[in-house]
């Protein structure tokens, strides 16, 4: 048997249907269909607005860029989280920003909160961005109320998370914006894809000025016309007028018909991504520590777990069909664009994490079977590591 990490979502039906609309002359640029899509997938999360963008990646680094421009940042510190992802870290790097990174907690591996707060109090931030690690919910009520009191603006990575909901809200909707991926193997697919959530009118403006180039087409009436009140810009010189030092991260209407078709299966991806989480933890959780969380719906990305015997489970796993990856990227104190810039940040539970975090495979693909399978042959071998620096 063959189990493997991620999954299509995109089924032949969807392929079919998308190839009869593109030979129907359908616009495959960005155009009504993105509308579309932003609405249905606002209204799933629950935020006022959303901005498709051609990845994930390209939402993060967006709502660090949108923050800067707007002038909302009263510093250049930022405070991101060491268990996360490269481009979680790299756009405050990439935009000359001071970054401070945060260990994470023992349970869900988002923020550690004692932490966070005795960076706020030192580093006096002006913004952080916080993970929820393979799907599962930070400490949010002690990460929100230590922002409010230092004054932080947060920002979400949820790109792990789509349809995780915690005391009935989605993930993505606490911070002042928050980022999903569409990418391959992620909840829902778009091929590539990503959105920004987003609930502020003048972030949400700006974000749209941000994804094409810095130009307005894109601005609600009301504020397109105030930026052409402002420079007196006339009906033909508005064509091709740039308010901001934008990027090209647009995506396409292709996207958008395959984001409106996954869409449709939202809550039954997240359903079965939870039932099989369950599963693993009944048959390991006992001897092996579980990544865990106070969500009240759990979309898992995968499983977490720690080994004392990493590289021989990964051998081991990998001989008996199964594949499986370090749990997400260990520790970005220790990753070489890090480390080639700052040098190696020293974090006890985060490096705990980089050095015997693994994870094992969770997706709409694989049921009881599949997952009994992994378990067998996890435990064939598997030392148990216990969290402890």
């Amino acid at each position: 048997m063959r189990v493997h990490l991620a999954d299509d979502t995109i089924e032949p039906g969807e392929l079919t249907a998308l190839c009869d609309w593109i030979q129907g002359g359908a616009r495959l640029t960005k155009g009504e269909l993105t509308r579309d899509f932003e609405d249905r997938f606002r209204r799933y999360i629950g935020s006022a607005h959303a901005v498709f963008v051609n990845s994930g990646s390209s939402a993060n680094l967006l709502m660090f860029y949108a923050l800067d421009v707007l002038g909302k940042l009263p510093n250049r510190r930022v405070i991101a989280p060491a268990i996360s992802w490269s481009t979680t870290v790299a756009p405050a790097m990439q935009l000359g920003m001071q970054i401070e990174l945060c260990d994470c907690d023992r349970t869900s591996l988002g923020l550690d909160p004692q932490h966070f707060d005795d960076l706020c109090r030192r580093h006096e931030p002006a913004a952080a961005i916080i993970v929820h690690v393979l799907g599962h919910a930070c400490q949010l009520e002690e990460i929100c109320l230590i922002a409010e009191r230092h004054g932080v603006t947060l920002i979400e990575d949820s790109c792990e998370a789509l349809g995780t909901r915690w005391r009935g809200r989605h993930l993505g909707t606490f911070g002042a914006m928050g980022s999903f991926s569409f990418y391959y193997g992620h909840q829902l697919s778009t091929i590539e894809g990503g959105v920004i959530t987003v609930s502020d009118r003048e972030l949400y403006n700006t974000l749209l000025s941000l994804r094409a180039h810095g130009w307005a087409r894109d601005l609600e009436p009301v504020y397109k016309e105030e930026w052409e009140r402002e420079f007196a810009i006339d009906e033909v010189r508005s064509l091709y007028t740039f308010y901001h030092p934008g990027f090209n991260f647009r995506p396409t209407d292709l996207q958008a018909f395959l984001g409106l078709s996954q869409m449709r299966k939202a809550g039954q991806i997240v359903e079965k991504r939870q039932h099989n989480f369950e599963l693993y933890r009944a048959a390991l959780a006992g001897d092996f520590w579980c990544q865990s969380s106070d969500a009240e719906a759990l979309s898992s990305f995968a499983y977490g777990t720690l080994v004392a015997n990493r590289l021989e489970v990964y051998r081991h796993l990998r001989d008996r069909g199964v594949e499986t990856r370090p749990l997400v990227c260990g520790s970005i104190g220790r990753q070489p664009f890090w480390t080639r810039r700052y040098g190696q940040r020293i974090l006890p539970n985060a490096d705990v994490v980089h050095e015997f975090g693994l994870y094992l495979p969770n997706h709409a693909r694989i049921g009881p079977a599949e997952v009994q399978h992994v378990v067998d042959a996890f435990r064939e071998v598997a030392e148990p590591k216990p969290f402890e620096p």
